[in-house]
């Protein structure tokens, strides 16, 4: 079974830092739309950031010209740069692939367990 290994993670001043990682485990062939989402205590699940096999990135508004998204397909990895963090940033971070291929199985919506971001003022 294919997992998502997320880290990272921890806790920090606002105005702080913080870079997550998130790599499936196992051998992957091909790796589709990889992305971040955030649950905050209390909150529903929501949509952080995602990037294309290409490169093309996405943003939550409130994130833009904060957050960077990058992957590196060939060590199938995710990153999300985090800076000038705010204390509304803080939650629990999944890191979610829309579709992966190991050999010819293809699996849908693969989801990590979770890194705590916590920002203090």
């Amino acid at each position: 079974q294919v997992q998502l290994v997320e880290s990272g993670g921890g806790s920090v001043q606002a105005g702080g830092s913080l870079r997550l990682s998130c790599a499936p485990s196992g051998s992957i062939f091909s790796i589709n739309v990889m992305g971040w989402y955030r649950q905050a205590p209390g909150k529903r699940r929501e949509w952080v950031a995602d990037i294309s096999s290409d490169g093309t990135a996405n943003y939550f508004e409130s994130v833009k010209g904060r957050f960077t998204i990058s992957r590196d397909n060939a060590k199938n990895m995710v990153y999300l740069q985090m800076n000038s963090l705010k204390p509304e940033d803080t939650a629990v971070y999944y890191c979610n692939v829309d579709w992966l291929r190991i050999g010819g199985q293809i699996i849908n919506d693969v989801w990590g367990q979770g890194t705590q971001v916590t920002v203090s003022s």
